[in-house]
Formats: C-alpha cells, sequence, structure tokens
C-alpha cells in the first residue's frame, strides 16, 4: 500500500471516529433534555412548580431553541412572580414560533409590570386578537384600554371597550371600565368643544345633557331652549327637550311636550321615537285609531323596538285583536327578556285565551323583574339622581 493511500485510511477513519463521537454526545445531549422535560412534567403534575423551574431550566439550556420548552419555563416564572425572569424566555418564544397569542399577551403583562410599557403594549396589541380564551382574552383588552387612557387615546380605548362588551357584556370588570372610558370621552368631547364653540347650540345642548344628568330637569330645560333659539334644526334638540318635558306631572307642560314631539317630527318624518310618543299621548287622550297607525308606523320604522311593540299589542288588545298582539308580545319578550310589563301584558293574554301555565310562567317573571326595578329604583335614589319636577312657573335661574 502506498504512502498516500495509507494517509487517506487514516483520514477517513479519524473522521469517522469523530462523526461517531459527535452523535454519541448529540444522543447524550437529546436523551439528557427528555429526562429533565419528562421530570418537569412530573413535578407539574404533583404540583410542584418550584421543582418544575430548575428542570425547564435545564432543559431550556441544552435545548435554546426549544419553544415549548422556554414558553413553560417563563409562564411558570411569571405565575411565581419571578416576572424580570420570565421576560426573556417568554420573548423567545414569541420570536421563534408566530400566533402564540397567549404565550406573547403574558408577555406583554409581564413587561408592563416591568414598567417596560412600550414593549408591553406592542405585545399586548398583537396577542389581543390571537387569544381564544375569554378570561384572558379580556385581561389583555382591560390592560390595554388603562395603557390608552394613561396615554390620553380615548378613542382607542373606547374601541377596545366595545370589543370586550361583545365578548362579556355582564363582566362588571368590562362595564365599569366602559362606564369610566366614556365617561372620560364624553368630558373631553365636552372641553374641546367648549374651546372651539362656547356660544353654539351644541354646547348648549351637552349642558342641557350634565344639568339632565344631574337631576337639575328645569336647568337642562333651559338649556335646550338656548339651543333651539340659537339653532331651530339642531338634532336631536327637540326630541330631547320633549323626553324632559313629557317626564312633568303638569299638564301644561305635558302639552308643551307634544308640541316638541310634533316639531321634531317636522323636522325628521321618520323619527320613530317621536312617533312613538305621540302614538303614546293619543292612547291616552282615548284617540284609539290615530294611536293603532301611529304604533304601526313605529313598529314599521324599528321593527325591533320593543316599546313600540307592546303599545301595538295593548291597542290590538283592547280592540279585541289578540290574535295580532299575540305575536307581538312574544316577540317583544324576546327581545327585552327583562321588561316586567312585556311579561305582564303577555301574561295577561295568555290567561284571556286560556293558556293557563303559560299565563302563570309569564306573571312570575312579571314579579320577579318588577321586584328587580324597585331594587335598582333604591340604589338610584341612594346616588340622589332622581330628578326634580318640571315647572313652568319656577324656571331654573342657573345659566
Amino acid at each position: 500500500m502506498s504512502p498516500a493511500i495509507r494517509l487517506l485510511s487514516a483520514l477517513i477513519c479519524l473522521h469517522l471516529v469523530a462523526a461517531l463521537c459527535s452523535s454519541q454526545s448529540t444522543d447524550d445531549k437529546q436523551a439528557e433534555f427528555a429526562t429533565h422535560a419528562r421530570k418537569a412534567q412530573e413535578y407539574l403534575a404533583e404540583k410542584r412548580p418550584d421543582l418544575a423551574i430548575p428542570e425547564l431550566q435545564a432543559a431550556a439550556a441544552i435545548d435554546p431553541e426549544n419553544v415549548e420548552t422556554q414558553a413553560n419555563l417563563g409562564v411558570l416564572l411569571y405565575f411565581q412572580g419571578k416576572v424580570g425572569e420570565a421576560i426573556p424566555h417568554l420573548r423567545t418564544a414569541v420570536e421563534r414560533q408566530a400566533g402564540i397569542g397567549k404565550i406573547q399577551g403574558l408577555l406583554g403583562l409581564a413587561e408592563v409590570r416591568s414598567l417596560d410599557f412600550d414593549h408591553g403594549r406592542k405585545d399586548l396589541e398583537a396577542a389581543f386578537p390571537l387569544i381564544a380564551d375569554a378570561k384572558f382574552e379580556i385581561q389583555v383588552g382591560l390592560e390595554l384600554v388603562s395603557l390608552y387612557t394613561q396615554a390620553g387615546e380615548l378613542e382607542e380605548a373606547a374601541a377596545t371597550v366595545t370589543k370586550l362588551r361583545k365578548i362579556a357584556p355582564d363582566n362588571p370588570e368590562v362595564l365599569y371600565a366602559a362606564y369610566r372610558t366614556y365617561a372620560d370621552l364624553s368630558g373631553e368631547s365636552m372641553l374641546a368643544l367648549s374651546l372651539a364653540a362656547p356660544d353654539s347650540a351644541q354646547m348648549h345642548q351637552i349642558m342641557a345633557h350634565e344639568e339632565s344628568r344631574q337631576g337639575n330637569n328645569n336647568g337642562a330645560v333651559a338649556q335646550y331652549r338656548k339651543a333651539i333659539a340659537i339653532d331651530p334644526h339642531l338634532p336631536g334638540a327637540h326630541f330631547e327637550l320633549a323626553e324632559l318635558l313629557h317626564a312633568s306631572q303638569d299638564s301644561a307642560v305635558k302639552k308643551e311636550a307634544e308640541q316638541e314631539y310634533r316639531a321634531a317630527l317636522a323636522e325628521n318624518p321618520q323619527d320613530e321615537k317621536s312617533i312613538l310618543r305621540l302614538a303614546e299621548i293619543d292612547a291616552q287622550k282615548g284617540n284609539a285609531q290615530q294611536s293603532l297607525a301611529e304604533y304601526t308606523k313605529a313598529v314599521e320604522l324599528q321593527p325591533s323596538d320593543a316599546d313600540a311593540m307592546l303599545g301595538l299589542a295593548k291597542i290590538l288588545t283592547d280592540t279585541d285583536q289578540t290574535d295580532k298582539a299575540l305575536p307581538l308580545l312574544e316577540q317583544a319578550v324576546q327581545l327585552e327578556p327583562t321588561n316586567a310589563t312585556a311579561h305582564y301584558r303577555l301574561g295577561t293574554l295568555y290567561r284571556k285565551i286560556g293558556r293557563s301555565e303559560d299565563a302563570k310562567k309569564e306573571l312570575e317573571l312579571y314579579k320577579k323583574y318588577k321586584d328587580m326595578k324597585e331594587k335598582l329604583r333604591g340604589l338610584y335614589k341612594e346616588l340622589q339622581i332622581q330628578p326634580k319636577e318640571i315647572t313652568l312657573d319656577e324656571p331654573d335661574q342657573k345659566q
């Protein structure tokens, strides 16, 4: 064998030995990684995250690119209160694999708690539409609302609150966030308008809303009149004024309310709310045919208005047209399940046509929601937001 051939054979042998050693080392690392991962799972099954964390840390040191290990380690550290230590592991997982919304959301929360608001906001914004778990989606969304509010970005906060209300319409935290956000947005808009056009009809309309909100209805009426004097065609002003006047016990005030409803209707012949109120007024006057025509028109314009359906059903019931009234009442309770009046009228009609079991059920629901309404009335009374009575001879002098 020539020297060259012997050298080549030796080199080949050395290469094979090196490859074999490398393969053996890789196999050992994989086995070691698998052992740590398995132990971590066992400790987690035993609810011992304190013991699982070191195993995951050892596994991550062997294979830093493993997304599952980095994510699990970050999650455990976060919930153990080690937020700063969790961040690099959560970030590694997010960088290695796109679309893992829960991990990116947790990363964003960790960053916010570490006062890294810029990165936290970006990660929360990216994660929010990707999260499928409603509870965590609400947590991330509320954190975003807080960040937007602190930054004075109320439009973004309102948009996020709107999404949250679709996800959890009865969640107290979401509803409170909505209340605060809309109140802040309202205050900001009012301030902007007061600076831009302090003597405008719209400014007086806003002042009327504020007076009404505080229970000073006489002051609200005065502001609406100023607004209408500046702009007789101001959208919504005639109807809003009429609503305040209509709530009065004074017959002269109520008569003026009817005039304002008609003024609103003159501005917008398709104003369903004004038509509905005029139908109620005509029904109280005994103008059954006129009221029937107005209720019918209101239902045609707004088929999802339960109040319009209730009014039309009452007129139909009073004129012995129960076959037409029944589907209206049944639809009304579907549209507004907590409407006590709807349940009462439907129960009464069921009893009239011999459906005693259905009548009993509806009247029980009537009592339930009537009692609930009484409790709410007591709550509002405690908040001291009961409106004051409106009179014509004692106008409020507040400007």
